[in-house]
């Protein structure tokens, strides 16, 4: 079966613990809640796909422990196909341990060998799926040479290439010229546009000079919420502006994740922009709620929080 969409990315074993008040150096604190999981940012969009109603493929990297075992088979219930996630030898698959405090700060502590990387090989093996794809999600955290082959299989597919972070300098103007989508978070938006994420104006002009690299739909993150702006003959031409959701925050993990997968997910069903603008920002509202990066995600839930 063709996947709907394929995302290229981290995979990990997530163990969340939330801790009340973080102890000083030299201390200890009860934990009140720990939670194990499947996560890493591949595998979250990925899962975020399914519960959307996506059949998705996920290329990622784990290691042939008992902990890759366990990941692959949460991910196969979850509805994803993970025939494509390469399996190495010699290096433990990755660990994210987040510590979350009651005020919602977390801290993280990850443990991502190096062979727990994508390579451009495992990429290209999977080329037929990336191809065949409506979409294809690309984390530009993973190494340049993996994420430029990732996004060029979607595009000489035809695929929605949505890439998720910033390019690095060398490769920006390759990658930019095969993107359909690029998101960025508040501080990634900072660091490519160098712009304060509390200048709207600003940040639309910077938006305007990438969308003149590329993508069709360039979508900024600011202190207070997303700045999504739009030029290109499938979906027009506009800017529009989304305060974040007024969701009691108790874990920001993984709610980009499911931004990015919820925005994907609207405009491979053709919906026009304005809507796959709210209906992410929806989807990133409800990720808050609860601690850990791993989505609950549903369609009818997202429809009528767009009124």
């Amino acid at each position: 079966m063709t996947p709907d969409a394929v995302v290229v990315g981290q995979l990990a074993r997530d163990l969340v613990l939330l801790v009340d008040d973080m102890p000083d150096a030299g201390g200890a604190a009860d934990v009140r809640l720990r939670r194990e999981m499947l996560g890493g940012k591949g595998a979250n969009q990925a899962v975020a796909l399914a519960q959307l109603g996506m059949f998705p493929a996920l290329v990622a990297v784990c290691g042939t422990d008992p902990a890759g075992d366990e990941l692959l088979a949460q991910a196969h219930r979850d509805g994803v196909d993970v025939s494509m996630v390469a399996r190495r030898s010699g290096a433990p698959t990755g660990l994210i341990v987040e510590a979350l405090d009651g005020a919602g700060h977390w801290r993280y502590l990850q443990h991502l060998p190096e062979p727990m990387l994508l390579t451009a090989a495992d990429v290209d093996r999977a080329a037929g799926r990336l191809r065949a794809a409506g979409a294809v999600l690309v984390q530009l955290q993973q190494p340049p040479a993996a994420t430029l082959a990732a996004a060029r299989h979607g595009r000489a597919g035809g695929a929605l290439v949505v890439l998720d972070g910033v390019p690095g300098d060398d490769e920006r103007e390759a990658l930019l010229a095969t993107a359909d989508v690029l998101r960025v978070d508040e501080q990634e938006a900072r660091l490519l546009t160098g712009s304060p994420g509390d200048d709207p104006d600003r940040l639309r002009a910077a938006a305007r000079e990438l969308l003149a690299a590329g993508p069709g739909l360039v979508v900024l993150g600011l202190a207070d919420g997303n700045l999504f702006v739009w030029r290109n003959p499938r979906w027009g031409a506009g800017d529009l502006l989304l305060p974040l959701t007024d969701e009691k925050v108790v874990d920001t993990t993984g709610a980009g994740d499911a931004f990015t997968a919820a925005l994907a997910v609207t405009l491979l069903r053709g919906e026009p922009v304005e809507v796959a603008a709210r209906y992410a920002v929806a989807a990133a509202g409800v990720t808050v709620r609860h601690p850990g990066g791993r989505p609950d995600l549903r369609d009818k839930e997202l429809r009528e929080r767009l009124g």
